[in-house]
């Protein structure tokens, strides 16, 4: 009897959507049962007669997938993908702990995308509220201090955090 093949290992990617079509494109990846990951935020909406709250997403023109090489080829047929994010010519993969670490900051606060350069910071882990465990760079980022997460190719989140709540920690091999 031959041994089970493993499954082709999966990785995440971000892929590049049309614009304003995050949202359609996570329902059309999800009834294709492909592992997604679109970070959204409340945000409130003034209008001359009204507010209204709407989430939107953190990271606009982006969603992340889980997929294998192989099914690839399936999310980049689906309608309002416009192709994945890529270093090389080949679809630059983005660690599993920066995902994870993007899920944790988004739901337990006010979360920033930056593009800019942010200069390295002090490696910590979070010790209290809900961002209790999350590890990132401690930054100081327009007068207050901010725990940030790097995200390969894409900038950083970052999410204000009181210095108290802070301890140094020891930095992984690569952020």
């Amino acid at each position: 009897m031959t041994p089970p093949v493993p499954p082709p290992p999966t990785s995440w990617y971000a892929v590049y959507t049309a614009p304003r079509a995050e949202k359609k494109v996570k329902e059309r990846l999800d009834q294709q049962a492909i592992d997604n990951y679109l970070p959204l935020q409340i945000s409130i909406r003034r209008w001359s007669d009204r507010k209204k709250k709407v989430e939107l997403p953190l990271i606009r023109g982006y969603i992340f997938v889980c997929v294998t090489p192989r099914q690839q080829l399936q999310v980049d047929n689906t309608p309002g993908v416009v192709a994945f994010l890529k270093e090389g010519g080949r679809p630059a993969p983005i660690p599993d702990r920066q995902i994870d670490a993007l899920r944790v900051m988004n739901e337990g606060a006010d979360v920033e995308v930056s593009m800019e350069e942010i200069p390295a910071g002090t490696y910590v882990r979070v010790t209290c509220g809900k961002l209790a465990g999350l590890e990132g760079e401690l930054v100081e980022h327009k007068g207050k201090h901010k725990v940030l997460i790097r995200i390969d190719h894409l900038g950083c989140a970052l999410a204000d955090v009181p210095s108290s709540c802070v301890e140094p920690y020891h930095s992984p091999t690569s952020l």
